[in-house]
């Protein structure tokens, strides 16, 4: 019953996860998602070996290997970082400026480190891991009555009570408890560098951002429509084209009635060439024309093609031959 409802409940959080378009609730559910996950590794696959050397690199592995795993999760789930690479094979990022490529790391970087971050919280928080590493390392002498002539070896059993000898199982108590302080200090502490780490940074886009808070917020709206009906658009336009292309070989083309009504409600969809493509794709950054903003590449692309500017595209958008 429990691993029934623990894949219940992952299977909600990933629908959630891609259905949220804000960042705070997106931010919000990658946090709830990794602490569902960490539980339930403490709970059904954690397993400090209680030898010395194995359980500094067991409880390091636990905390930091999942990190890791998370953050290059992160990194690749972005589009900004595949924008940025785009940009930088399409046009070796010759309009991206110092700074403006710091805050674009930072944005990318900051995103994919909600995950581990989370993950090395609650991992210090609980603390089991902590414990496993870090047993060994415990001074004998300044348990009080401690039985001389103890070392690493048996300090290291402590996270396993079971392989604890008999005589020494009364110290388990005061070893755990020493041992969780340590760890939870130490998420506490992360905890609290992190927020004011996070204060600052939205402190400092706030003051160098050339817009008032309130056209960032429609900006933010502009790009999530953009992108919606930009996937919508091109799913259909794909699967029109596919339609044509398949009749063409075939002769017919097998369609359901709802596509066939929604194929009908278009004009024949053409191949976009791949030099439009480049020049939607890729990082951008806050633009004007002519007072009136441009929010996105494509609104760019589309302003200079209503104005049949062909200069200025070829300038601002074309890539490198």
């Amino acid at each position: 019953m429990a691993a029934t409802a623990l894949v219940t409940e992952n299977f909600k959080f990933v629908s959630l996860f891609f259905k949220s378009k804000d960042v705070m609730i997106f931010n919000g559910l990658i946090a709830l998602g990794t602490v569902a996950s960490q539980t339930a590794y403490n709970v059904f696959a954690f397993e400090c070996p209680c030898s010395p050397g194995r359980n500094y690199l067991y409880g390091l592995a636990t905390i930091g290997a999942p990190a890791l795993a998370f953050f290059l999760v992160g990194i690749m789930m972005n589009n900004s970082t595949w924008d940025l690479v785009s940009e930088c094979r399409l046009r070796s990022c010759r309009k991206l400026s110092g700074a403006s490529a710091f805050a674009l790391l930072g944005t990318i970087v900051g995103r994919g480190m909600v995950a581990p971050i989370t993950w090395v919280v609650f991992s210090l928080l609980q603390g089991q891991a902590y414990m496993c590493a870090f047993s060994e390392f415990v001074d004998p002498g300044t348990l009080e009555g401690f039985p001389s002539g103890q070392g690493p070896k048996v300090m290291a059993k402590f996270p396993c009570q079971s392989s604890v000898p008999t005589e020494l199982s009364s110290f388990g108590a005061e070893v755990e408890r020493r041992l969780k302080f340590e760890s939870q200090l130490t998420g506490w502490l992360l905890v609290a560098v992190m927020s004011v780490t996070v204060f600052l940074m939205l402190c400092l886009k706030r003051c160098s951002s050339p817009l008032g808070y309130q056209q960032e917020n429609y900006w933010s709206q502009y790009r999530s429509n953009e992108k919606t009906l930009f996937q919508r658009t091109a799913a259909v336009h794909a699967r029109q084209l596919a339609a044509e292309n398949v009749k063409t070989f075939f002769g017919f083309v097998a369609l359901d009635t709802d596509e066939k009504e929604q194929l009908a409600e278009h004009q024949s969809a053409g191949p976009i060439c791949s030099t439009n493509w480049n020049r939607v794709t890729g990082v951008y950054l806050y633009r004007e024309n002519k007072g009136l903003p441009l929010y996105s590449r494509l609104n760019k692309w589309a302003t200079y093609s209503l104005e049949n500017n062909v200069e200025a595209m070829e300038k601002e958008m074309d890539v490198i031959s």
